[in-house]
């Protein structure tokens, strides 16, 4: 190939490269690559209905397939799928006073996006003005943080957004700059300092209340030794704790890798996930309301409905899935009456792995993404959203 030739190639690869908004949203030039069987689902019981009864739309990350999903009913159209493509998806926020949805990618570097409803188009001439409007979610910010934190949970906690840093065994607040940390349990004090220079605890979600001090976490355990959590060998049966805002203190123990704790009805909600179970804290003890059939991850309560995802168990942490039989474990997320324990629907992925968070809104203030893998927007459509798109947060003259 002449000199010439190879940089006429190159000039035609370069000009190409980038023009696909999925790719410029993850900044991923494979980010339109989602292997078909990953999105291949089944239904049991009343999934769809319960959605549509619910007027929601409900957010799951799949952290390790780096999909962010959004499910809803339609009225007219039925079932309705939607996706973004993020580095390792893992917590996600919803600030209900200012609209936006916060997401966690926790790779090297950590990032957090926020995300935003479509409003309507900014007027352009060289733009078709008859384009139907929507309500796609739309990414309008990115921050990008060290990878050492691990970000894991983020929660709203008086207005502001925090998050684990699960690196570093502390809660971080979040700023449009940066972090600093605001809390951390007792148990990392030493005569030289708190320790966070390592990950000890896996201290990995928020039940947020007004207040940090009001707040509750989830931990593995509340003890620095040799073995830390990432060990596949770590011990996890039954060490797991929740721990208070207020006194740095562990207020329940005997939980197993527990996760994705909340506050909902005047009591501390958490996935038990080592044994598969949903159930909250009662007199510093766990009280199971459901078991299911994968290691229970992700959280959110609609009325007296519970969003629990649940996720197979990954080979080499078999050891932290006491309870479970990897063999059957399942992708997937159970809506569950917390008040009988009954699964009344569920959603279940055969070719999915681990989801990490669950997380709705109304379906009149967001209709999911733009990226529709059952019903897509024509190239057109798409490029034209993106082009024009205008949030709550965009400025006009």
């Amino acid at each position: 190939m002449t000199e010439a030739l190879q940089s006429a190639v190159l000039e035609t690869m370069h000009d190409r490269a980038f023009r696909d908004p999925a790719e410029v949203l993850a900044c991923w030039q494979s980010a339109r690559d989602v292997k078909p069987e990953l999105l291949e689902f089944r239904v049991n019981g009343r999934w769809w209905e319960v959605l549509g009864e619910l007027g929601i739309t409900l957010f799951v990350s799949r952290e390790y397939e780096h999909l962010l999903l959004a499910l809803r009913m339609d009225d007219e159209t039925g079932p309705d799928i939607s996706m973004m493509r993020l580095p390792h998806p893992s917590g996600i926020a919803v600030n209900r006073e200012s609209g936006v949805v916060h997401v966690a990618a926790t790779r090297n570097p950590n990032q957090i996006f926020d995300l935003m409803p479509v409003q309507g188009r900014i007027p352009r001439l060289d733009v078709e003005t008859d384009l139907t409007e929507n309500r796609f979610l739309v990414p309008v910010q990115s921050r990008f943080l060290p990878g050492c934190l691990y970000v894991h949970d983020l929660a709203i906690i008086g207005g502001v957004l925090h998050a684990n840093a699960v690196g570093e065994n502390a809660i971080i607040e979040i700023s449009p700059t940066g972090s600093r940390r605001v809390w951390w349990p007792k148990c990392i004090e030493t005569p030289h300092g708190p320790v966070f220079g390592q990950n000890h605890l896996q201290l990995n979600s928020i039940a947020a209340g007004d207040t940090v001090p009001n707040s509750f976490f989830s931990a593995s355990t509340d003890e620095i030794t040799e073995r830390r959590p990432g060990n596949p060998d770590f011990p996890v049966d039954r060490r797991g704790v929740i721990i208070s805002g207020d006194t740095r203190e562990p207020i329940a123990r005997g939980l197993t890798r527990p996760h994705s704790a909340r506050m909902h009805v005047g009591k501390i909600w958490v996935d038990n996930s080592g044994y598969g179970e949903l159930g909250f804290i009662e007199e510093s003890r766990f009280q199971t309301v459901s078991r299911l059939p994968g290691w229970t991850r992700g959280l959110c309560f609609c009325d007296e409905i519970a969003f629990v995802g649940i996720s197979k168990v990954l080979s080499r942490f078999t050891n932290y899935a006491p309870g479970l039989d990897p063999a059957v474990a399942l992708c997937g997320v159970h809506a569950v009456n917390i008040q009988t324990g009954e699964t009344v629907g569920s959603i279940v992925w055969p070719f999915g792995s681990q989801i990490f968070a669950v997380e709705w809104l109304p379906s009149d203030f967001t209709t999911g993404f733009p990226f529709r893998p059952f019903k897509p927007l024509s190239e057109k459509e798409e490029r034209l959203l993106f082009y024009s798109f205008r949030t709550s947060g965009t400025q006009e003259d």
